[in-house]
């Protein structure tokens, strides 16, 4: 039977719930839909979730359509549990995405958009609630395709000649199809689907069933059905707990078969599988083998975590979502915290996101979550698993900090028989990008096991900021150089290395301090606009009016989480019920008072003794330390920005412009020969007269010079790299990125006129699938569009090794490691500033050229004549004045 496993996803109160009872009853699984109101619906089979009327855990049930067996994966809605339904994405073929069709495309609706297409998963859209009154089909296709993207299509409708087009307009497959044979077939819509270029969209209502069933048969028909290896594979992406308290491993087969007894491992454990169970709701069905393709639960794991890959399959990246509020857990009076931490571990389990953990200054249980209502969640679930009653305290944000400038951070740690040294380049990345870390150390410095140690440590630690103590984000971290020693240097050695390098450059960098922001969607009466809007501007937000429609106006923007977070009871008062407030997390941005924030938190860094940002040496047979900004005089490998000098001159040596050959100088060989060989005779030998060394060896010779070789002279150009460096480029590519590349363009080509060299620039297309390396002529230039899975470095980098001997080559680039990439091939570099101060130099020298040009010389007749022309013209003038 064929396999699907689809997952079920909306923002709260769209009706996701009631649209899986309906598929549930459809299909045949159940005989009566149950009703969230009712507290009877399949899924929802928790009393904490029927009492609040939410999905708070994930869960899956068994659904057979036609010979289609759909495990259908149920999330929850509420924004405080989106990474609960965050973890369920790495396992979907498909997704479907429930909009209410009263409401339209709301603030948790972008989110949840962006991160399936960040996983990459096919969508089917459903639009429920049509029967309510104030729906309108063609409003909600129009925002749809304006909020969702231009494949939004509307499914429903009978295949006429306008649906063919608007399949026609969303891959050029399908238009070319379209074109020759007049009609397009299912096959074609089907990969369209699963490349998330089509969205397929049906209309209903679920509470009625209206367009239920034609949606459910439309996702048998266009859904392809994934093919999976014979080599097993597993992903795993829950924990959970039964009844009895038997632990759960949830997981997909990815590949082969698993069976009841299979040994399963990963690097660190290697256990057993005791059962395999298949849920339906709250019902299991115990099975001894399952293929692939399928999603069950299983016990006798007691190391696995969310995220992990067993078999061929890797683990997978840190969730996009992330909690951004921390609360002190209140233990009751006499409850010790030693007792209740590992009962707290195991909650953690299950939601990794919680970063249960115990400050050990402060005597505190910290928890991080991403909401009121999930604080609300846990406290229930402590009383009803471990009978404790616990609280929370008002709760504070959780912060991050990133740095605004490259650094070398290095550490060294060498006290007696110890030695390791590392040192690490880091730089701002862009917003929302996390930590990165890469290697770019050569083994003949530094041994291949020893790299992957520190990149190891690198991600094992949750590095802190030095402003607040805060987790670091946003920021490129590339091992560059470091060294060991034969005899002593040990593998602990390298983490206390590692921890003090990226701690020194942290304290070194220009450190900022990040907050989270809402994006937010606000509803509230027309009249009401002038006070939110002043409400926003004093939360240091941003908004602007999206519409207004029936006297009902909507604001959208964004707000630190700080100010905002209680800001729905504000909305909720003055007016009077009306207004409804939407957030959903936006990102970290720079903070909005960082000096108030850094004085409340009170970190002290020098305090801080388990994240040292001193080196350790050792001399004279005892160890020292040395303080962060001393230690780089101590450093017993070469700073990488010093090697990038190096380079530089290295470089710039190997381009000299002189070729000739020349030979040695008779008259230079006699005064050698009179210094060496000669120099013992003394004095009393300067009476013979020595021949010279051109009268001995040598004839009258001249220079054998080779002709000076004329290279051509190409510049490199990094296309964004150079865009986003220069301010008013940049400005330009916030509303255009289109514009801003065809201005920089245009300075390109007036620079070409006059330098007369070979320009190249070169633009990243590496996240365009299936995209090939586009080479296009603009005006006297040439522009490069790399193919997928290049970036623009590496085409740079490619045609600089693979030319330095015959061209002369240099690179327009801001990127530091690129440079010395460049500059190691014997290459030239410009940087941004550079290429634009040249750029601006040479306008200037034609300008003035021109003007030059310009200037008017005057031509007066008797510079011309003669002088004998001269003085007959003279005599005239004089007859003249005497008549």
């Amino acid at each position: 039977m064929k396999k699907l496993v689809i997952g079920i996803l909306a923002h709260v109160d769209a009706g996701k719930t009631t649209l899986s009872e309906s598929l549930l009853y459809l299909s045949g699984k159940i005989r009566k839909m149950g009703r969230v109101d009712n507290r009877d619906a399949y899924l929802d089979n928790y009393e904490l979730e029927r009492a609040r009327g939410i999905t708070i855990f994930s869960k899956q049930a068994m659904l057979e359509v036609a010979d289609t067996q759909i495990t259908l994966l149920d999330t929850p809605g509420h924004v405080d549990f989106s990474t609960e339904m965050e973890r369920t994405l790495q396992v979907l073929d498909y997704a479907i995405l429930v909009i209410n069709g009263v409401d339209g495309v709301q603030g948790h609706t972008k989110t949840l958009w962006r991160l399936l297409s960040i996983y990459q998963i096919p969508v089917f859209l459903f639009i429920n609630k049509m029967d309510q009154n104030g729906t309108d089909k063609g409003r909600i296709m129009n925002e749809l395709k304006k909020q969702l993207g231009e494949g939004c299509i509307e499914f429903g409708q009978d295949e006429t000649d306008g649906f063919k087009d608007q399949l026609a307009m969303c891959d050029e497959t399908l238009m070319e199809a379209y074109l020759q044979t007049g009609y397009i077939q299912i096959p074609q819509i089907k990969e369209a689907i699963s490349e998330r270029k089509l969205f397929p969209c049906f209309f209903g209502s679920a509470l009625k069933l209206e367009g239920v069933e034609e949606f459910i048969q439309g996702i048998v028909m266009y859904a392809e059905i994934p093919s999976y290896s014979e080599e097993f594979g597993a992903r795993i992406f829950k924990i959970g707990r039964d009844e009895q308290g038997n632990r759960l491993t949830y997981l997909k087969i990815t590949g082969g078969r698993l069976r009841v007894r299979d040994v399963l491992k990963n690097e660190s454990w290697e256990e057993k599988v005791n059962q395999i169970r298949i849920y339906s709701g709250q019902k299991f069905e115990a099975v001894n083998e399952i293929e692939a393709g399928s999603v069950c639960a299983v016990t006798g794991l007691s190391q696995t975590k969310p995220g992990e890959g067993l078999g061929r399959e890797e683990a997978t990246n840190i969730p996009v979502l992330e909690p951004v509020l921390s609360y002190q857990i209140l233990l009751p009076e006499g409850c010790d915290p030693r007792v209740m931490m590992p009962k707290l571990r195991m909650i953690e389990e299950e939601d990794p996101e919680l970063h249960i953990v115990w400050d050990e200054q402060l005597k505190e249980i910290q928890v991080q979550i991403m909401g009121e209502v999930q604080t609300e969640v846990l406290q229930s679930l402590i009383q009803s698993r471990f009978g404790i009653q616990v609280s929370f305290d008002c709760g504070k944000i959780v912060y991050k900090e990133t740095i605004a400038n490259v650094v070398e951070g290095v550490g060294h740690f060498e006290p007696l028989r110890h030695y390791a040294e590392v040192h690490l380049l880091m730089e701002p990345g862009e917003q929302g990008s996390g930590l990165q870390f890469e290697i770019e150390c050569s083994e003949d410095v530094l041994g291949k096991s020893w790299q992957r140690l520190i990149l190891s440590h690198l991600e094992e630690k949750l590095h802190k900021g030095v402003l607040t103590g805060s987790a670091i984000t946003d920021m490129k971290i590339t091992l560059v150089s470091g060294r060991a020693h034969n005899k002593h240097t040990q593998g602990g050695d390298f983490r206390e290395a590692t921890y003090r390098a990226v701690r020194q450059g942290l304290k070194e960098a220009e450190s900022i301090l990040l907050e989270p922001y809402y994006a937010f969607h606000l509803e509230l009466p027309e009249k009401m606009v002038g006070r939110a809007m002043t409400d926003i501007e004093k939360m240091h937000g941003t908004c602007q009016i999206s519409h207004i429609e029936s006297e009902i106006a909507v604001l959208v923007g964004k707000a630190p989480v700080a100010i905002m977070r209680n800001y729905q009871k504000d909305v909720t008062a003055y007016t009077k019920g009306q207004g409804r407030l939407f957030c959903s997390l936006k990102g970290y941005e720079p903070c909005h008072n960082t000096e108030e924030v850094i004085e409340m938190v009170g970190y002290n860094y020098e305090r801080d003794m388990a994240n040292p940002a001193e080196s350790v040496f050792c001399a004279n047979g005892s160890s020292f330390l040395v303080n962060w900004n001393e230690v780089k005089d101590y450093m017993h490998v070469e700073s990488c920005f010093q090697k990038k000098d190096a380079l530089f001159k290295e470089a710039a040596e190997n381009m000299t412009s002189y070729s000739g050959e020349r030979w040695i100088d008779p008259e230079e060989t006699d005064r050698i020969l009179n210094q060496t060989y000669y120099a013992n005779q003394g004095k009393k030998t300067l009476w013979q007269k020595r021949r010279t060394a051109p009268e001995s060896y040598y004839k009258p010779t001249a220079y054998i010079s080779e002709a000076k070789e004329t290279k051509e002279e190409y510049l490199l150009v990094d296309g964004y790299n150079i865009i986003f460096a220069w301010p008013e480029l940049k400005e330009i590519a916030e509303d255009n990125l289109d514009s801003a590349r065809s201005k920089l363009l245009d300075y390109l080509s007036k620079y070409q006129g006059v330098r007369e060299c070979k320009i190249i620039a070169v633009f990243d297309a590496y996240r365009v699938q299936r995209h090939h390396e586009e080479i296009i002529d603009y005006d006297n230039l040439h522009v490069v569009y790399t193919r997928e899975a290049q970036t623009a470095d590496h085409y740079i980098e490619k045609f600089a090794h693979d030319n330095q001997k015959k061209y002369n080559i240099t690179v327009a680039t801001s990127d530091g490691l690129q440079q010395i990439i460049i500059r190691g091939s014997g290459c030239f570099v410009l940087s941004a500033r550079e290429l634009k101060e040249e750029i601006e130099r040479t306008n200037e020298t034609v300008i003035q050229t021109y003007q030059e040009k310009q200037a008017v010389e005057l031509n007066y007749l008797k510079d011309a004549l003669s002088v004998e022309t001269k003085q007959q013209m003279n005599e005239l003038f004089k007859e003249e004045e005497i008549k």
